[in-house]
């Protein structure tokens, strides 16, 4: 899956989601975008799946239409160390996620 990292979570975390093709809101040049420009920018760029930390994301945003799945990790915060645990179901949810779907992982 075509996988676009949401710019609050650590770059580092790309590395760990072995098996797909992720990239960072920063390697795409979209730093600072509103999530709703994001979300269409990353779908017309032909990304599969947005993954954030933002647990608000899903209340802000109309998914129904969405040509991309959302995968949010409800962590304690966004350092490194509190996401690893979330490694191996945010993978999982990423493989299983379809467009317009919200998916969130938690420990």
């Amino acid at each position: 899956m075509r996988v676009l990292l949401d710019e609050q979570l650590p770059r580092r975390l790309a590395r760990e989601l072995t098996g797909h093709d992720v990239r960072t809101v920063q390697q795409q040049g979209w730093a600072g975008l509103q999530n709703g420009e994001l979300l269409r920018r990353a779908a017309a760029e032909g990304f599969q799946v947005f993954l954030t930390g933002d647990q608000s994301l899903q209340f802000q945003q109309n998914f129904a239409r969405a040509r991309l799945g959302v995968v949010v990790l409800a962590a304690s915060s966004n350092r490194l160390e509190d996401l690893l645990p979330f490694v191996a179901r945010a993978i999982e949810a990423i493989s299983r996620s379809q467009p317009g779907e919200v998916a969130r992982v938690t420990p």
